[in-house]
C-alpha cells in the first residue's frame, strides 16, 4: 500500500501546478497504524516532489489506543508531524461502549497526557453529541475535560444515523433509540455558548478553535482551494473538476503497480460549483461572498441575494457588509438552509 501511494504521488506530481503546499493531512482509516519508517518514506517523497512550505501544518489522524508513548516519541523525533487529530469521541465509558469504540475513557485521558508530554501542543480532538447515552450533564463534562487540557481545537459532530450502517439497522428494528433532535439541538446550543466563553471561534459548523489554531487543511476544503488526495478513496479538486480514487485496496495497488491511477473524474458545471460553494461557505465564519458568486457566472449573485431574503427576515442569516453568514439560530438549521438556497437546474 505504501509503495502504491508513493507511485501515485509520483504520477500526479503536476496536479497542483507546482503550487506551494501549505498543509498535509494523513487521515481516513487509521494512518497512525503505519510505522515510523513508512511515514518517513511518504514524507520524503512528498518533500522531494512538491514544494512544501517550511511552516506547513502536518496532521496525523489517530485513535487513542494507537498513540503509545513510544509511538508519540517516534512521531515527534523522526517525522515532520506537528499536529495530531485524535478520535476521542467521549470521556464517558458508557458512550464509548455504545459507540463500539476500542478505547476507554482512561485511555483517552492518558493519550492526551502522553501527547502533551511528548511535545504535541497543536491538538484537535473529535467529540460526539446527541448519542442516547450522552446526557446533557455528560456532554458538559466532556467539554469541561477538553477545556481543562487546554486543547486549542475541537471538532464536534452530532450523531447521525446513516442507512446501510449497523446503527441504522438497529434503529429501524427498534433495537436502538433514534437520535433525539431536541436533545441534539440543546447540546449544540450549549457547545456554542461554552466554547465562546472559553475564547474559541466557531469558524465552521462543527469546528471550534482558539485564534491562530484554525485547521488550515480543512479550511482549504471549505474555502474552495485546490487539493490533491492520494490513496484508496481519496478525492482531489483542481477548481474545475473532482477526481476520486477507487475504494478497493487490492485494485488500487494493482493499477498503481501498472503505473495507472485508478480514478474517475467529473467536470463540475457552474451550477454544481454554485451549490457546492453555498453548502461549504455558509457553514463557515467567512460566509458567502457575492464577488465569488459572480466569478461563477452572470446571474448567480442576483439569484442568491433574492433567495436569501426570507432567511434574513427570519433571523437565521445575517449580512456583514457584503458577506452573508448564518446566525446562531441559523447554525441549528445549516444543512436545510443551504439546500433550500441551491439551484436545481443542471
Amino acid at each position: 500500500m505504501v509503495a502504491a501511494i508513493l507511485t501515485e504521488l509520483e504520477l500526479r506530481q503536476d496536479y497542483l501546478n507546482n503550487a506551494e503546499i501549505g498543509s498535509v493531512y494523513f487521515g481516513g482509516g487509521t494512518p497512525s497504524l503505519l510505522d515510523t519508517k513508512d511515514l518517513e518514506r511518504i514524507f520524503e517523497t512528498i518533500h522531494r516532489l512538491y514544494q512544501v512550505n517550511a511552516g506547513a501544518e502536518i496532521t496525523l489522524e489517530a485513535n487513542p489506543d494507537d498513540l503509545t508513548p513510544e509511538k508519540l516519541h517516534d512521531l515527534r523525533q523522526y517525522t515532520p508531524v506537528n499536529r495530531l487529530s485524535i478520535g476521542i469521541q467521549s470521556f464517558s465509558d458508557a458512550d464509548l461502549h455504545w459507540m463500539n469504540r476500542a478505547h476507554h475513557a482512561q485511555h483517552a485521558r492518558q493519550c492526551l497526557d502522553d501527547a502533551l508530554q511528548a511535545g504535541f501542543h497543536d491538538l484537535t480532538i473529535d467529540l460526539i453529541y446527541g448519542a442516547p447515552t450522552t446526557s446533557d450533564a455528560q456532554w458538559q463534562e466532556n467539554l469541561a475535560i477538553a477545556f481543562a487540557y487546554g486543547i486549542p481545537h475541537l471538532s464536534c459532530y452530532c450523531l447521525t444515523v446513516e442507512e446501510g450502517t449497523a446503527l441504522g439497522t438497529f434503529v429501524r428494528r427498534g433495537q436502538q433509540p433514534p437520535v433525539e433532535e431536541e436533545k441534539a439541538a440543546r447540546q449544540l446550543e450549549y457547545l456554542m455558548q461554552a466554547t465562546e466563553e472559553q475564547g474559541f471561534d466557531h469558524y465552521e459548523i462543527s469546528n471550534f478553535a482558539r485564534p491562530g489554531h484554525y485547521a488550515r487543511h480543512n479550511s482549504s476544503y471549505w474555502r474552495g482551494e485546490h487539493y490533491l488526495g492520494a490513496g484508496p478513496s481519496a478525492h482531489s479538486f483542481d477548481g474545475v473538476s473532482r477526481q476520486w480514487n477507487i475504494a478497493n485496496n487490492a485494485l488500487y495497488i494493482k493499477d498503481l503497480n501498472e503505473q495507472k491511477v485508478p480514478s474517475e473524474r467529473e467536470v463540475l458545471s457552474p451550477t454544481q460549483r454554485f451549490n457546492e460553494y453555498i453548502m461549504t461557505a455558509l457553514r463557515t465564519i467567512w460566509g458567502v461572498e457575492p464577488e465569488k458568486l459572480e466569478a461563477l457566472g452572470h446571474g448567480y449573485t442576483a439569484y442568491f441575494e433574492q433567495a436569501v431574503q426570507p432567511y434574513l427576515s427570519a433571523g437565521t442569516v445575517e449580512q456583514h457588509g457584503p458577506v452573508y453568514r448564518l446566525t446562531r439560530a441559523g447554525k441549528l438549521l445549516a444543512d436545510r438552509i443551504a439546500m433550500e438556497l441551491f439551484l436545481d437546474k443542471a
